[in-house]
């Protein structure tokens, strides 16, 4: 998980939704219900979640 703690835009505080969001749009629900549910109404934050891409994994690969 690699996602930003903040909202570029805004400021608010996303990262400790991540995980949630990822494992209900896995399980098959709507990204934009989700949202929803999570509480994020600003399309900046959203913007956030959706355009997201964890490269982490990738990455790691190539370390010590």
């Amino acid at each position: 998980m690699m996602i930003p703690v903040r909202c570029f835009t805004c400021g608010a505080v996303i990262a400790h939704k991540y995980d949630d969001y990822v494992k209900k749009v896995k399980e098959g629900e709507n990204p934009e219900k989700v949202l929803d549910k999570l509480g994020f109404k600003r399309y900046c934050c959203r913007r956030m979640f959706l355009s997201h891409v964890d490269t982490i994994d990738e990455i790691i690969k190539y370390g010590r």
